[in-house]
């Protein structure tokens, strides 16, 4: 019974694991946007 209990926890994660890595690139340019914004001031 803990054997399958694992595989589908380990199923469930991957499949959240999506939807969690493409919010995770969006993050991540929206904090590369903001960054490049504030070197531009600083620059300025």
């Amino acid at each position: 019974m803990k054997p399958m209990i694992a595989v589908l926890i380990a199923a469930a994660l991957t499949l959240a694991g999506c939807n969690t890595m493409e919010g995770f690139g969006q993050d991540v340019q929206k904090a590369g946007t903001t960054i490049e914004k504030a070197g531009s001031k600083a620059g300025n």
